[in-house]
């Protein structure tokens, strides 16, 4: 009965809001890419592999968890040999990183949760298993799967603290399909009693850890490569993962930066990609010299001019920051200057990097708070930003000492893809393999 009303509601959104979803495909790209795949029609060549070898089907949203379950799925392929594991994802830059991740024929874009879309995307796969990251809970989506029985597990299972109170409001719609999921693997003791209070059963949920403790910048980027031959001598500011009001803030902050420390250059790395054209007319605007990453793509590396004291570099490319971490003197991790819930600051901290972040921490609470105590990070204010940085440009030594630190951490806390691999297992084993 919740399925009907949850798909009668779909229904009428979908009608009321037709004619914008018209509008923004007939004048935007982004919004036609991979709109057959979002309505259930598989691609060929994943129709082809399904008909071939059974298959499990993982699905991560955008960037942050495509990274977050790189290590497990590659771990897949080695350890689950009779199965070919197949990745979707929900937005484009995700579908991106998930292609040069995972390579192209076996990515492809999650079907929206209407009944049709869904009914026939599973209708092709036949997954043996379906592996949710994080807690991207679709009705349609679990229901196709219990009636197939399918088992459904869940990893690296997370309730944040800004979706915690509308779930706990609508647990008890929430309930029939939480309690059918077979495996839910939570990132904490925290996230693992939020799960079970919302409709996960408590026998089925376990606390496997964070993923992203296991997550490895898979090779050195291209553009580190690039960093390395452009910046002899110079220390470098690696900013990742920004948002709207954090390049302004780090853009005021430059002259002093530069006052403390003149072999200073700078790597800004914007959050979403849409906004690279608007991070480019800010530089353009403040006088600061700055060049674009992607600028280099198209010249030989010996023709490209090497990066001058004081100049900033946009890293408008994707799946590079966690790679160029390591080049990095001091990090700045964004999402935490503004009330955006902060981004993993676990990407620097294994290359033993000194990391600086704002006040807001959200979405990675439990990580930050283990990093803070383990004097592993600095948290400050905007109005503080350029002081922490230049306390630690200063104090190699606290800078050194802090960035061992955050790569104990690091180090201590992996072991999540194995735990998440021996729930998978388990389920697996009561299941034939079946194309």
């Amino acid at each position: 009965m919740i399925l009907f009303f949850y798909n009668v509601a779909l229904l009428a959104a979908l009608v009321v809001s037709a004619p914008w979803w018209l509008w923004k495909m007939a004048t935007t790209h982004k919004y036609r890419e991979g709109m057959a795949e979002r309505l259930g029609w598989t691609p060929a060549r994943l129709a082809a592999l399904a008909g071939k070898r059974p298959l499990i089907w993982v699905h991560a949203v955008s960037v942050g968890e495509v990274l977050s379950v790189a290590r497990m799925v590659k771990t897949m392929d080695a350890a689950l040999p009779d199965y070919f594991v197949v990745v979707s994802t929900t937005t484009r830059t995700g579908q991106a990183l998930a292609r040069e991740r995972f390579g192209r024929e076996r990515v492809f874009y999650n079907p929206l949760d209407l009944p049709w879309a869904v009914r026939a995307c599973l209708n092709t796969l036949n997954p043996q298993l379906l592996v949710l990251a994080e807690t991207e809970f679709w009705p349609n989506l679990l229901s196709g799967c219990f009636r197939r029985k399918i088992p459904v597990a869940v990893v690296n299972a997370r309730v944040s603290d800004r979706s915690w109170p509308r779930y706990r409001i609508l647990r008890r719609l929430w309930r029939p399909f939480l309690s059918r999921i077979s495996r839910v693997l939570a990132q904490s003791e925290t996230d693992s009693q939020r799960l079970k209070a919302i409709g996960c059963r408590p026998e089925r949920v376990t606390v496997a850890g964070n993923l992203k403790f296991d997550v490895r910048a898979a090779e050195e980027a291209d553009a580190t490569r690039r960093l390395k031959a452009l910046a002899p001598g110079l220390r470098l500011i690696v900013a990742g993962s920004t948002l709207e009001g954090e390049e302004t803030a780090l853009l005021e902050a430059w002259p002093r930066l530069l006052q403390a420390d003149p072999q200073l250059a700078m790597v800004l790395a914007p959050r979403h990609p849409e906004r690279f054209g608007a991070v480019a007319a800010l530089l353009e605007n403040s006088g600061i010299p700055w060049v674009r990453r992607s600028d280099w793509s198209s010249k030989p590396e010996g023709s490209v001019q090497p990066l001058a004291p004081g100049q900033v570099v946009l890293l408008d490319t994707i799946g590079e920051l966690a790679s160029v971490y390591s080049l990095a003197a001091v990090a700045f991790v964004g999402g935490s200057l503004v009330d955006a819930g902060g981004h993993n600051p676990l990407e620097p901290a294994q290359f033993g990097v000194p990391i600086v972040m704002g006040p807001y921490d959200a979405n990675f609470r439990a990580i930050i708070q283990d990093l803070r105590a383990h004097q592993a990070l600095e948290i400050t204010s905007k109005e503080e930003l350029a002081a922490a940085l230049i306390a630690l440009l200063r104090d190699s030594t606290e800078a050194a000492a802090m960035g061992t630190r955050a790569r104990e951490v690091f180090h201590e806390q992996a072991g999540a893809t194995e735990r998440c691999m021996t729930a998978l297992r388990e389920l697996l084993a009561g299941r034939r393999p079946t194309a």
